[in-house]
């Protein structure tokens, strides 16, 4: 009877893989891997199939990570402004923290091909609706949720293609105080809310069925 792939092990090398993927992105081929996780290619493949779907368990896996990191920070904050929550946002994602994940996904939302992710750039549009909407909620306009979705991507496309971060931050600063002008006072009303958000998040299931990012 043959040897079963171990969960356990499956598990390291995949959190290795993917910890590669982000500081480096997905490679072409299985040797830098390899080099990551200490194990040669036959045992990537033994535990992952074949290379293309260890590179869709490794999209995967980063996508729960990311969804981890976002997740909380859409949140509504009793006694926060949900403006300020979302320049919170904004600052993490464009940040050494989210850095990673745009470089990681970034391809894969101008690819035409999506061979890896098939549908990824409609999900990458609309993932993030649920979780935006629900925080909108707070400042009485659900109705924003694709407005301020358009205008974050817009301003990842132009970070990236500039790297002027002082002028997009000022842009995306300028939009919320549109969305929610300043009192006199230069404060922001605090959120409305009667408890926790129940915000729905992204989901992230299956290392083989990841799902879109910003």
């Amino acid at each position: 009877m043959g040897r079963r792939p171990q969960p356990d092990i499956r598990e390291r090398l995949l959190d290795a893989c993917t910890d590669h993927a982000l500081a480096h992105g997905l490679p072409d081929r299985l040797e830098p891997f390899t080099r990551a996780t200490g194990a040669s290619a036959r045992v990537l493949i033994y535990h992952f199939g074949t290379r293309d779907a260890l590179l869709r368990a490794v999209l995967g896996q980063a996508r729960r990570r990311q969804v981890e990191l976002y997740g909380d920070l859409l949140s509504v904050r009793p006694g926060e402004a949900y403006t300020d929550t979302l320049l919170r946002f904004w600052t993490s994602m464009t940040g050494p923290d989210g850095q990673p994940y745009l470089r990681l996904f970034g391809p894969l939302r101008e690819s035409a091909e999506q061979r890896l992710w098939p549908g990824f750039r409609r999900v990458a549009t609309t993932d993030w609706l649920g979780p935006l909407e629900e925080g909108l909620r707070s400042l009485g306009r659900p109705d924003l949720a694709t407005l301020v979705l358009a205008v974050v991507r817009g301003l990842l496309a132009d970070l990236d293609a500039t790297g002027d971060a002082e002028r997009t931050d000022r842009a995306f600063r300028a939009f919320l105080d549109a969305i929610e002008p300043r009192a006199a006072d230069g404060q922001r009303a605090p959120a409305a809310t009667s408890g926790p958000s129940t915000a729905s998040r992204p989901s992230a299931s299956a290392a083989e069925d990841p799902r879109g990012a910003l």
